[in-house]
């Protein structure tokens, strides 16, 4: 791909040769944000650009706001890896992935600049625009693979792109002293937190036991909806914002 003409009005284009058709339906229903966690966007966007790297995204948002797509939204770009979302575990070829310059948590995670939030919001809006992704379907990297992945993480204002009109965000209930659950309980109240968890779409068995995969996913869960704190514990506020969550999302 030597050149194309850019999806978003004002992006600069950089193909990448990282990418194939998209398999199955052919346009996308989701949406997936990433940080880059390398130390310059430069760096970032060389190695999208490296067929040696064998990833891509879609888009590249630098820190002052400009925007590089590297491949169509018509084609496959190979930014999730392995994941998983409502049944669907091929996320790259349903969805478009925009990455994010930020040296994430390994190198020294950071605020992201305003200028930056903006484009995200505007590239974000006209991708959903296009292809009619619904807000509940504008999601994490962290959420399609908990565990593997944290990012944009907690530091990523998502109830300001809510504000904004783009993907789905409820206010996170109070953090208050009370019963929580966690690794190595079970029962009942295990069973309904992982039924709900996997009701919004996250990829969890639902056995009743907290086991090491129900605490990455609810650590995924608080990074998303209840950044202040990121413990892996099911705790009321938690419990209370995934209720609201679930229920908005199927509103």
């Amino acid at each position: 791909m030597s050149g194309f003409a850019a999806d978003q009005p004002g992006a600069e284009v950089r193909a990448s040769p990282n990418f194939g058709a998209r398999r199955g339906p052919s346009a996308p229903d989701m949406l997936i944000l990433h940080y880059t966690g390398m130390a310059t966007g430069r760096a970032a966007e060389d190695w999208l650009c490296d067929p040696a790297s064998e990833v891509s995204s879609h888009y590249l948002v630098h820190e002052d706001g400009r925007i590089v797509q590297m491949v169509r939204e018509t084609e496959r770009a190979w930014h999730a890896g392995k994941s998983f979302w409502q049944g669907v575990t091929d996320i790259n070829s349903c969805s478009v992935g925009i990455e994010i310059v930020n040296p994430g948590h390994v190198l020294g995670y950071s605020a992201f600049p305003k200028r930056q939030v903006e484009a995200v919001i505007a590239l974000s809006a006209g991708i959903c625009e296009r292809h009619g992704i619904r807000p509940e379907r504008v999601l994490a990297h962290s959420d399609v693979a908990p565990g593997r992945k944290v990012d944009p993480g907690e530091k990523f204002p998502w109830r300001r792109l809510a504000e904004a009109g783009v993907g789905l965000f409820v206010p996170a209930s109070p953090i208050r002293q009370g019963a929580v659950l966690a690794e190595g309980d079970a029962g009942g109240a295990v069973e309904e937190l992982q039924t709900l968890l996997s009701l919004y779409g996250y990829g969890i068995d639902i056995t009743a036991v907290f086991d090491d995969r129900t605490r990455v996913v609810v650590e995924a869960f608080q990074r998303h909806f209840r950044p202040r704190r990121v413990d892996g514990v099911a705790d009321g506020s938690t419990l209370r914002t995934l209720r609201r969550a679930v229920a908005t999302a199927a509103a």
